[in-house]
C-alpha cells in the first residue's frame, strides 16, 4: 500500500509540474497574440472603412482597446513575479477570464460591423476571423479547451448569421468556415496531446536523472552520503569556509568492536547496526552540516560555524544517543569519536581530516565509547 501510494504522488507531482509547463507555454507563446489580434481589427476596419458604420467601428475598437490594456497588465503581472508564484492555481483562471472577455468583444465587434448587403466585406471579415482562428491554434496550443473556446465565440457569431442569410454564397461561406473549424479542433488535439506527452517525458526524465544521480552519491544502507560525495562536497565545504575565515571542525566516528558484531551475530544484524548510526547522525546535524559514511563501519562529519567546544558536545550526544541503540541480540552498541578544529593557515582538508582521524585513534586507546580531541 505504501508502495502505490508513494507511485499515485509521484504521479501527481509530475502532472502538477506538468500543468505548470503548460502554463509557462502558454504565456511565452501567446504574448503576440494579445497585439495581434488589436491589430487585426485595426487592419480590418481600415480596409472596410468606407463600408463599415464608423460609430459602430469607433465603439468596437474602444471596447477592444481596453480588454487588450487588461490581457497587457496581466502578462506584466505575471513576468514580473516570482517564479514559486507562477502557479496554475493563480493564473489559469486569470487568463480564462481575459482571454473570453477579448474573444467575445472581437467576434461580437465583427458581427456588429459586418454589412447586411456587402458580400465583399462579409467576406473580408470571414477571412480575418478564420486568420484569428488559426494564430489561436499556434498560441494557446497547449491548452485544447483554451484554444476550441477562444475560437467560438469569434467564428461563431458572424457564421450562424451568415448560415440564415439568403444568398447562396453566404451560406457556403458559413459552411465552409464550420469545416474549417473542424479540422483545427483535430489539429489542436493532436498539437495539444504531443505538447503535454513532450512535458510530462521530460518531468520524468529529469527525475529519474535525479535520481540517479542521488543514488550515485548515497550510501544504500545508511541513506547518508558515500565516501565520493562526501569528500566532493567536504571539498567545497572547506573553501567556503577558508575564504570567509569561519572555523571549521571536523568529527570522525567509528564503531567500537564491529567485527565482532558481524562474527558473532550475522552481517544483517552489523547492517542494522549501520542504518541505526546513519538515522542518529542524520538526526543530529544541520542542513549546513557535510556528513557521510566514508566505507565499513567509519563516518564523518564536517561542522562549519561551530567551535570545538560545541563540536566537542555534539559529539558527546552522538556518542550517547548511539550507546541507547538496540540491535537484538547485540548487547551493547558503541562508537569512539575524534574531533579537530581546522587551521586555515597550515591546513588542508585533508590535513583537517587526518588529525581527526588520529584523534579517532586515540580515543580507541583511551578505551573506546568516549571522544578525543586532536593534539
Amino acid at each position: 500500500m505504501d508502495d502505490l501510494e508513494l507511485r499515485s504522488d509521484q504521479r501527481s507531482e509530475i502532472a502538477e509540474q506538468v500543468r505548470t509547463d503548460r502554463l509557462q507555454q502558454l504565456f511565452r507563446q501567446s504574448g503576440a497574440a494579445v497585439f495581434g489580434s488589436y491589430m487585426a481589427a485595426i487592419l480590418l476596419c481600415w480596409l472596410c472603412w468606407e463600408r463599415f458604420d464608423h460609430g459602430v467601428v469607433i465603439g468596437w475598437i474602444a471596447v477592444l482597446t481596453l480588454s487588450t490594456l487588461l490581457r497587457i497588465s496581466m502578462f506584466i503581472g505575471y513576468f514580473h513575479s516570482h517564479v514559486s508564484e507562477r502557479t496554475p492555481q493563480r493564473w489559469e483562471r486569470r487568463y480564462w477570464c481575459t482571454l473570453m472577455l477579448s474573444a467575445g468583444i472581437w467576434g461580437a465587434g465583427a458581427l456588429a460591423v459586418i454589412p447586411v448587403d456587402d458580400l465583399l466585406a462579409q467576406a473580408v471579415v470571414m477571412l480575418f476571423t478564420v486568420g484569428m482562428s488559426v494564430s489561436a491554434v499556434s498560441c494557446y496550443s497547449a491548452y485544447r479547451n483554451m484554444t476550441m473556446v477562444s475560437i467560438g465565440p469569434v467564428l461563431l457569431p458572424c457564421s450562424i448569421w451568415l448560415l440564415f442569410q439568403p444568398s447562396t454564397l453566404q451560406v457556403g461561406m458559413a459552411l465552409a468556415v464550420f469545416v474549417f473549424a473542424s479540422f483545427v479542433a483535430s489539429a489542436t488535439r493532436k498539437m495539444s496531446d504531443a505538447l503535454e506527452t513532450a512535458f510530462r517525458l521530460t518531468r520524468e526524465l529529469e527525475r529519474e536523472n535525479r535520481l540517479s544521480v542521488r543514488a550515485a552519491r548515497t550510501d544504500e544502507l545508511t541513506g547518508l552520503k558515500n565516501r565520493r560525495a562526501f569528500f566532493d562536497d567536504a571539498d567545497q565545504l572547506y573553501r567556503e569556509c577558508k575564504s570567509k575565515g569561519s572555523v571549521l571542525c571536523a568529527v570522525m566516528l567509528d564503531m567500537d568492536h564491529f567485527k565482532h558484531i558481524n562474527d558473532s551475530y550475522g552481517h544483517q544484524v552489523g547492517d542494522q547496526v549501520l542504518r541505526q548510526v546513519g538515522a542518529v547522525i542524520t538526526a543530529s546535524i544541520r542542513e549546513t552540516d557535510v556528513h557521510g559514511r566514508l566505507g565499513g563501519e567509519e563516518f564523518a562529519i564536517l561542522l562549519p560555524d561551530t567551535t570545538l567546544d560545541v563540536a566537542m558536545s555534539i559529539a558527546q550526544e552522538l556518542i550517547q544517543a548511539i550507546s541507547r541503540l538496540k540491535a537484538e541480540p547485540a548487547d551493547r552498541i558503541t562508537a569512539s569519536l575524534g574531533v579537530a578544529s581546522s587551521d586555515f593557515n597550515e591546513e588542508s582538508l585533508s590535513s583537517l581530516m587526518n588529525n581527526a582521524d588520529r584523534a579517532l585513534y586515540k580515543a580507541k586507546s583511551y578505551g573506546r565509547n568516549q571522544v578525543a580531541v586532536a593534539d
